[in-house]
């Protein structure tokens, strides 16, 4: 919590006499062994020492550094009370002579690009809860939940072809439909298990809504009161809470899929395994989801995450550039590659986003096209940050400036040949539509790259779907003369519809047989490209063509 820019913003007369802010509150341990907290506002939370705690108590406004020290006897001191108070400030848990500024108590901005709009205080709602949640924690409740999670994987593997088939293949926009409304409930009753639980083993959950999360629609529930529970094991089933519900859902959704007509099969095995999927990736305990609090609580260090991406870096600064460094985590044998990992996932995680949808992106246009533009620049923005981080770590370390220098010069120059000479495979993504005359035809995005569509180009199509996709033929350009068309969204996205038209620009294709279905995805070869001229062209040009 310490912070000597905080510390200077505070008057030294209000140091002198330090009071605790309007909106701090102290909790007492809720039980033999629990942590003292101190409370800033609705949302932040402070493990701290019973020492600092009691200080924290003791300072009211009229005592001074002396006279603190006094009250609370060895082994305190004037000077250790003026380091603790410097610590309390830093945390801004001290009147800092400005009236405390009341936070809108419905829309709250979470940094970096997160929306919160609060709907309703849980609190009382979630208590009439409880015996509900008793039972689904008594030991046959849970055995119950997971023998139905495991029925469900059984019921998904029995059905491997029709699942594979969901995934590979266009579905009606009415399905889809269906699917996203049931994942957005479920995110909610997600929330809500969390909420429940906390409630169940006495906490207070703050708020309850929904919110925009990088620009996408989710619910939330304020559990932060959770280190408040005396016992890790608690804060660990809080924050599991949410994925048990989630697997549950997942489960009961596809043992129905074995019964279930064919038209609701294919959305109810579609939702069950993108709920799996979501429940796999909220275990990660590499961000800051639920795997990773479920983690933290169990092993009780507080900015776990924070502090191995410290100890990563400072890894990374010592192998690059040597120097001295402190371990955040010493007892912690694993803190180093768990932060590296932290440094690497969330990159992951975005890039195979973006390789599962940036060429359907693309193919709706330069909309589309930026925004996969957008998250090509979020990962450019988040690798500079971390070297600008891993350097900055060097320096504190006390490595040399010209060792830093010459390696980061170096490692920019590797970058620039790398851009110039290795090779990468050039695709133009576009469609296809078999027309009522039982003409074949390319369509491209007007903003797609139309220089590489020549006559006699071979074109391979595609039947795709929600995650996967199969060659199902290939076709030949018989013109390079483009047409000005419109095309339905199936030709660009896996959706099986003839609204919702879409410009287009059309070139006439032959092909050996005609393609099992009417429209799908088309794939241009290209030959290829420097990764820098690869780069420019596959996401540049399209998001901003001139």
């Amino acid at each position: 919590m310490s912070s000597k820019t905080a510390s200077a913003e505070i008057a030294p007369e209000l140091l002198a006499r330090p009071r605790l802010a309007a909106d701090v509150t102290v909790h007492e341990p809720a039980a033999e062994g629990a942590p003292w907290v101190i409370q800033r506002g609705q949302h932040k939370y402070f493990r701290v020492q019973p020492d600092l705690a009691r200080l924290a108590l003791a300072v009211n406004g009229t005592r001074d550094h002396a006279l603190l020290a006094d009250i609370l006897g060895p082994p305190w001191t004037p000077e250790e009370v003026c380091a603790a108070v410097d610590k309390l400030a830093g945390g801004q848990l001290l009147d800092n002579g400005e009236p405390v500024r009341q936070r809108g108590r419905w829309v709250r901005f979470v940094p970096p690009l997160t929306v919160q709009f609060t709907m309703l205080r849980p609190e009382r709602l979630l208590r009439r809860f409880a015996p509900l949640v008793r039972l689904l924690t008594s030991r046959a409740g849970a055995s119950a939940a997971v023998a139905l999670a495991l029925c469900g994987l059984l019921a998904l593997a029995s059905q491997a072809p029709r699942v594979s088939t969901a995934l590979g293949q266009p579905l009606p926009l009415s399905t889809y439909l269906a699917v996203v409304g049931g994942v957005l409930a479920t995110t909610a009753v997600h929330e809500f298990g969390h909420g429940a639980v906390l409630s169940y083993h006495g906490g207070r959950p703050g708020r309850m809504g929904v919110m925009l999360f990088y620009l996408s629609p989710a619910f939330f529930c304020d559990v932060s009161d959770g280190w408040r529970l005396p016992h890790r094991q608690q804060r660990v089933t809080v924050a599991l809470a949410g994925i048990a519900t989630q697997v549950v859902i997942a489960g009961g959704a596809a043992v129905v899929s074995l019964f279930a007509e064919p038209r609701m099969r294919d959305g109810l095995i579609i939702f069950a395994v993108v709920t799996y999927v979501s429940g796999l990736l909220n275990l990660t305990p590499f961000v800051k989801l639920d795997g990773y609090i479920a983690l933290m609580s169990h092993l009780d260090i507080p900015h776990l995450r924070d502090r191995a991406l410290d100890d990563g870096r400072r890894f990374m600064a010592r192998i690059l550039f040597g120097g001295r460094y402190e371990c955040e985590l010493p007892e912690l044998r694993w803190a180093v590659p768990f932060g590296l990992a932290c440094m690497v996932f969330p990159l992951y995680m975005v890039a195979t986003a973006m390789r599962l949808w940036a060429d359907s992106l693309q193919r709706l246009g330069a909309f589309g096209a930026s925004l996969v533009l957008c998250g090509l620049c979020y990962i450019a923005y988040h690798l500079g940050r971390g070297v600008v981080r891993i350097v900055r770590e060097a320096r504190t370390g006390g490595a040399r400036a010209l060792r830093i220098g010459t390696v980061v010069g170096l490692s920019l120059a590797a970058a620039g040949v790398a851009l110039a000479l290795v090779k990468v495979p050039y695709t133009v993504s576009g469609g296809y539509l078999v027309r009522d005359s039982g003409r074949v035809e390319l369509l491209l995005a007007p903003s797609a790259d139309r220089s590489v569509v020549r006559e006699n180009t071979t074109v391979r199509l595609y039947r795709a779907g929600v995650a996967t996709r199969a060659e199902t033929g290939r076709a030949v350009v018989t013109s390079d003369r483009a047409t000005d068309t419109t095309a339905p969204l199936s030709a660009f996205l896996p959706v099986r519809t003839d609204a919702l038209p879409a410009p287009a620009v059309s070139y006439p294709l032959t092909t050996s047989a005609a393609p099992a279905d009417r429209t799908g995805v088309a794939q241009v070869d290209a030959g290829t490209r420097s990764v820098g001229e690869w780069l420019y062209v596959k996401y540049v040009a399209p998001a901003w063509p001139w």
